[in-house]
C-alpha cells in the first residue's frame, strides 16, 4: 500500500496502513529483517504483505525430510517476526502440494539414512538412532519414536500457533502427512481436483496431527480415516475442509484474490481475530489429539502389519508396497505422490 491509497494522518482510511507505515512507526529508522536465510526444503519471499514459503523439492512430490519441520518452523516465525507480513502463504512446487513423508527413506531403507544433518547428529532425533530404534530385529522405545514425531507435529504446528493468519494453496495432491501439514493452516485453497486424504490409516499409519476431527467433525473424519480414502478438492470444500474450490488453471489467481484481501486488514486485527478464534481450538483440546494421534502413529509403524509393509517396502519397493495396500480399495491409480 502506497501513501496515495491513504490519506495522512487520521484521514480516511489510515487504519489500513501498515505497522511500518505510519509517521510514528516504532520501527522508524530500525533496519528491515534479515531476508538472507537458505533453506534445504523451501524457499522463502516477501511480496509486500505476503509472505510465500513455497516447498520446493518438485522432483521427490516435495516430500517430507527431517528438515522439513525445522525449515517451517523456521520461516513461518521469520514472518510471524517481520512486522511489515499480514498473512503467510504456503504451496508447494511441481505436480502436487506435499505427498507426505519420504518413504525412500523412512520405509524402502527402513531409515537407514546416512549421517544425517549436522545439528541432530547425536541427539534423539538423528536419523540413525531412529534407524535403529525402527529395526524390527530390536527392542522399539516408543518414547524414542515420539521425540521425533512430536518434533515434525511442532515444526508443521507452527502455521496454526503463528499469530499472523496462515492460508495453504493446495493442488495435486496433499497426503498422508502433507494432509498433516494442510490441517494446520488457518484456510486451506485448493483446486478442484486435488487429492486430499491420509491413505496410511490402512497400514502403517495414523495421522500424527490429530486435527482431522477438529476440522471436519467426529463423523466426517472417521469416515475418511476408517477407509483411507481421500477426497477431492471439490469434495473438501463441500465437507468444510477448505474454504474455496477452483479450477486448476484458476486456483493462482483466485488465491492472490483471497490473501489480498487478507493482506489489506491492519496486522493488528487480523492477530487478534485468530487468537481469539484459536482459543476454541485449544479449548477443544488440539494439543492433547496431537499428542495422543502421535503415540498411535508410532504404534502403527510397529504392529505385526506394520512391520509386514515396512519388510515388503524394502523387499519390493514402496510403490509396489502401496499399489498392493490401495488395490483392494480400487483407487491405486489415483494421480502418484509419495506419502
Amino acid at each position: 500500500m502506497t501513501d496515495s491509497d491513504i490519506q495522512a494522518g487520521g484521514g480516511a482510511g489510515a487504519w489500513y496502513r501498515g505497522w511500518t507505515e505510519t509517521p510514528d512507526s516504532p520501527w522508524t529508522g530500525r533496519p528491515a529483517p534479515d531476508d538472507t536465510r537458505e533453506y534445504r526444503t523451501l524457499t522463502y519471499e516477501r511480496d509486500g504483505r505476503i509472505a510465500r514459503i513455497t516447498f520446493d523439492r518438485p522432483e521427490k512430490g516435495n516430500a517430507i525430510t527431517p528438515d522439513t519441520p525445522l525449515d517451517l518452523a523456521h520461516a513461518v516465525e521469520r514472518a510471524d517476526l517481520d512486522p511489515r507480513v499480514h498473512v503467510i502463504l504456503l504451496s508447494g512446487r511441481g505436480k502436487g502440494f506435499c505427498g507426505g513423508y519420504d518413504l525412500s527413506m523412512f520405509a524402502e531403507q527402513s531409515f537407514a539414512v546416512a549421517g544425517g544433518s549436522g545439528d541432530v547428529a547425536g541427539t534423539v532425533i538423528d536419523p540413525v538412532v531412529q534407524g535403529r530404534n525402527h529395526d524390527p530385529a530390536r527392542t522399539w522405545d516408543p518414547m524414542i519414536d515420539y521425540a521425533m514425531m512430536s518434533r515434525f507435529n511442532r515444526g508443521f504446528a507452527s502455521l496454526m500457533q503463528a499469530n499472523k493468519p496462515t492460508v495453504a494453496k493446495l493442488h495435486g495432491f496433499a497426503v498422508a502427512g502433507g494432509s498433516d501439514i494442510a490441517l494446520f493452516a488457518d484456510q486451506i485453497i485448493c483446486a478442484d481436483d486435488t487429492k486430499i486424504g491420509y491413505p496410511p490409516t490402512r497400514v502403517w499409519g495414523v495421522p500424527a496431527a490429530g486435527m482431522w476431527a477438529h476440522r471436519l467433525g467426529d463423523q466426517r473424519a472417521k469416515r475418511l480415516l476408517f477407509t483411507g480414502d481421500c477426497l477431492t478438492g471439490k469434495q473438501a470444500v463441500e465437507w468444510g475442509l477448505a474454504i474455496e474450490s477452483w479450477p486448476a488453471d484458476e486456483l493462482d489467481a483466485r488465491t492472490e484474490e483471497f490473501v489480498a484481501r487478507i493482506a489489506r486488514m491492519p496486522v493488528n486485527q487480523l492477530m487478534m481475530a485468530k487468537l481469539a478464534l484459536n482459543s476454541a481450538l485449544y479449548a477443544q483440546g488440539v494439543a492433547n489429539s496431537g499428542m495422543i494421534s502421535t503415540v498411535f502413529d508410532g504404534i502403527a509403524r510397529h504392529t505385526r502389519e506394520g512391520y509386514d509393509f515396512q519388510t515388503r517396502a524394502a523387499t519390493a519397493g514402496f510403490r509396489e508396497a502401496v499399489r498392493e495396500r490401495d488395490e483392494p480399495f480400487g483407487d491405486h491409480k489415483r494421480p502418484r505422490a509419495e506419502e
